[in-house]
């Protein structure tokens, strides 16, 4: 790994003003806020606006849940970010079979509206920005979301936050799709159109490459695949009708942040302009923001250890460095413990105050883009921009995002790159801290939060005192609108607004949507 970068990209020992021969500043750069958007897409970045805080949370119940959120916000946090259970994530309630075992456990359990309400219990919906990691159910939690708004007078107009709503990563990395995937992709850009209607600050879609970067991609890896399937949802949307710029300036993105601290400030930078140009010439958008790459950053729990856990406050510290250097609009920075177990109210809070220290003890927001024609810095996002193009192309030549996924490519690329990482951990060429080398014999003495087994049993009890007082003639009369809707060429997303708020489920939602598209079996 000496003198390559994580994905394998040559990285010099010195580099001078030879490394930019060629390079044109006015072209490549441009300004802070400008095309092609490499500095940065905001004129004064953080000079005048922070990034927004984000702290990922949610587990066990809604009640649980809803108390975080509160000392969250309460800690200066700035932006709300919702971790849903398994269960939830896959379109079943929490009483199917399925689930048992898994309610609450790496998320809360949101089975009905009234989970719902008590999420964001006494929490200001017009006042806080929220981030909701749900993918193929994305539009039920999102629905859900705008009628508890309402409930509490506030517009859906004045709301504001991310649905991850990305589904095509699911069948790459992470395995919580429903559908398959052109079903999946209506169901996505059918909530483009709604929210461009209703909800209009709402960000529509988050195209992740969060999640393949920690099955194993590179960084250039991570790139290429995101953009290839962001390129596909916006081909689909169009073909649905939507004209680019009525839906592409609610895209938005989501990162990882490594400890390479270099090459993740140049992915960054390159993943910008490459979007810039792909929107502008590829697609015709003329509205600024429809060119502007914003994404959110999680800093990489693949990179945490269970070995002297301590050591990650020192990893999280660095990666975030990456993610602002890198400009990044939100952020969340993992907590230390997160690798033993669901992170400590403490550990939550010591990672939020870093990212307060970086912000408000640092000069790193007196500046916008400040490595900024460093020889290193833009050679590397030449590399980056090259690499990601050429990856790119290979998936085009394929036939597009969803023809290579049907292939299995991007799962194949990411399972050897992992497998690269993990051989060079064993071989001792890549050193981890704690892990494989500087190895602490000292015990350690850890209490790590873990949710009570008896939330499953009393959710399921909230679950059934639901369905025992709503209105049995309503239910099935939303839930056959749902089903005509999904069978025909309309927009299915109103018809299940009208089925939640008739108390229908998640898992009734999903359930019927499974019998009209089918049900995603992986090959």
């Amino acid at each position: 790994m000496a003198n390559q970068t994580e994905s394998g990209l040559p990285i010099e020992p010195v580099y001078d003003s030879s490394a930019l021969v060629g390079f044109d500043p006015a072209t490549s750069l441009g300004a802070p806020g400008a095309f092609p958007y490499t500095r940065g897409v905001h004129p004064t970045m953080y000079t005048g606006r922070l990034w927004t805080m984000r702290q990922y949370a949610g587990f066990g119940t809604a009640a649980e849940s809803n108390r975080r959120y509160r000392q969250l916000l309460a800690a200066g946090t700035t932006g709300l970010s919702v971790a849903f259970d398994l269960p939830t994530q896959m379109g079943y309630d929490s009483d199917d079979p399925v689930a048992a075992g898994e309610v609450g456990k790496v998320g809360v359990a949101i089975d009905s509206i009234d989970d719902m309400r008590t999420l964001f219990d006494g929490i200001p919906l017009d006042h806080v920005s929220t981030s909701m990691t749900i993918n193929a159910p994305a539009a039920l939690l999102l629905l859900m979301y705008q009628l508890v708004a309402e409930e509490k007078g506030v517009p859906a107009a004045a709301l504001r936050g991310t649905v991850q709503n990305d589904v095509l990563k699911e069948y790459v990395a992470r395995g919580t799709y429903i559908f398959p995937p052109r079903e999946s992709l209506r169901f996505a850009t059918d909530l483009f159109s709604y929210c461009h209607a209703e909800i209009p600050q709402w960000n529509s879609i988050s195209v992740s490459g969060y999640h393949m970067a920690e099955a194993g991609a590179t960084p250039v890896q991570e790139v290429a695949f995101t953009l290839a399937h962001a390129v596909e949802y916006v081909r689909a949307a169009r073909a649905a009708g939507l004209d680019v710029d009525e839906f592409a300036p609610r895209l938005t993105f989501f990162f990882v942040a490594r400890t390479t601290l270099l090459e993740e400030i140049a992915k960054f930078r390159a993943a910008r302009r490459v979007w810039a140009h792909i929107m502008r010439d590829e697609f015709g958008a003329r509205d600024p923001r429809s060119l502007m790459l914003r994404f959110h950053t999680q800093t990489a729990g693949v990179q945490l250890t269970a070995q002297q856990p301590e050591l990650n406050m020192v990893r999280v510290t660095l990666q975030a460095l990456g993610a602002v250097l890198g400009g990044t609009q939100s952020l969340h920075t993992n907590a230390y413990d997160e690798a033993i177990a669901l992170p400590s109210e403490k550990a939550a809070r010591l990672a939020l105050r870093t990212q307060q220290v970086i912000a408000h003890e640092t000069d790193l927001a007196k500046t916008a883009d400040p490595f900024a024609g460093a020889y290193a810095i833009e050679a590397l996002t030449d590399d980056v921009e090259r690499a990601v193009r050429d990856l790119m192309q290979r998936i085009e030549d394929m036939g597009g995002a969803v023809a290579a996924i049907e292939r299995g490519f991007q799962r194949d690329e990411i399972e050897k790159a992992a497998y690269d990482v993990a051989q060079g951990i064993e071989s001792g060429d890549r050193v981890i801290v704690g892990l494989n080398a500087f190895i602490s014999d000292e015990p350690e003495d850890y209490s790590p939060l873990r949710p009570d087994p008896a939330l499953e049993s009393e959710q399921v009890a909230r679950l059934a005192a639901v369905r025992a007082r709503r209105d049995g003639a309503a239910v099935e009369r939303a839930l056959a609108a749902v089903a005509a809707a999904a069978s025909g060429q309309g927009n299915v997303v109103p018809p299940i607004k009208t089925a939640l708020a008739a108390h229908v489920t998640v898992g009734e939602v999903c359930t019927t949507l499974r019998r009209i598209w089918g049900r995603y079996e992986p090959s």
